[in-house]
């Protein structure tokens, strides 16, 4: 059966809605940033630029490094826009816009986000690096899918019990990085931990401006928690989100954090920008 019109929603030139890209636009290797002025920052590195194509947020641009082709996307900010981004990636090669159906054979893409965060560990220091090993999502949004088989239930039981888990807030969920991507990424100079993929920027991340927190000791439970040599290292908004919609739709992901604040110490880096460019070639150079 051809996938409604309403379901998968096709520009007047037959690009994906959103993304506007057509699928000759895609690599199958494709980085995320949640920031479009930072797409550029990553391909001034490149060695050709295909196309440049932008629609709200969402700026798109494919080329080449050192040969290899890949695309740079930016998703703006938390786990909705994900969402987004990760069905039209994925409907991009693995959907026939001209008949609206399922291809036989699909397409896996390596996706890997290079993002910032703040981290919750004491000797986590600012102008580091982070490697997620797991998402921790609290956001709710991938329980709109079958996502149980693809997280681990016992990180999240012992979780739910250990921080006395409001029963009127989403059920966390771990989800697993990928191990090949892991592997790949990973170094001596990176850290290593489980991301927490929060709701909001303030208050879902223990930030208090006016607004009391419903759970003033939800971050230093983050801190604490730790089973079988597992523990959180840090906040943001978009990792568990990607995870999750990977492995649901057969993709590999990883996510690489410039960590630009430490939450416990209250430091925030003088530098961030530079942070940003060294995580960006230390992602290019391991492709």
């Amino acid at each position: 059966m051809p996938i409604k019109e309403s379901e998968l929603i096709l520009n007047s030139d037959g690009s994906i809605y959103h993304l506007n890209l057509k699928p000759e636009h895609l690599a199958t290797t494709v980085l995320l940033v949640g920031d479009q002025n930072r797409v550029e920052k990553i391909t001034n590195h490149f060695d050709k630029i295909e196309c440049t194509i932008q629609k709200r947020e969402f700026k798109t641009q494919t080329g080449t490094y050192r040969g290899k082709r890949i695309s740079v996307i930016s998703t703006g900010i938390g786990a909705d826009n994900i969402d987004i981004v990760l069905n039209e990636l994925d409907a991009l090669v693995n959907i026939d816009f001209a008949t609206r159906t399922v291809k036989k054979n699909l397409t896996r893409l390596d996706v890997i986000r290079i993002g910032t965060s703040g981290a919750i560990q004491k000797e986590i220091p600012v102008n580091s690096f982070l490697l997620s090993t797991y998402g921790l999502d609290i956001t709710g949004m991938l329980h709109a899918y079958n996502i149980i088989r693809e997280c681990d239930t016992a990180l999240g039981k012992a979780f739910v019990q250990f921080t006395n888990w409001k029963n009127n807030k989403a059920t966390p969920l771990f989800i697993k990085a990928n191990d090949a991507l892991k592997d790949k990424f990973d170094s001596s100079n990176i850290h290593k931990g489980i991301t927490v993929t929060s709701g909001g920027f303030y208050g879902p991340q223990g930030r208090v401006l006016r607004l009391a927190l419903q759970d003033p000791e939800l971050n230093t439970k983050f801190e604490t928690f730790t089973l079988n040599g597992l523990r959180i290292t840090n906040l943001e908004m978009e990792t568990s989100a990607i995870y999750g919609l990977a492995k649901l739709l057969g993709h590999q992901a990883i996510s690489l954090n410039a960590i630009l604040a430490n939450r416990t110490n209250g430091t925030f880096s003088e530098q961030p920008e530079a942070v940003i460019e060294s995580l960006i070639s230390y992602t290019l150079d391991r492709l």
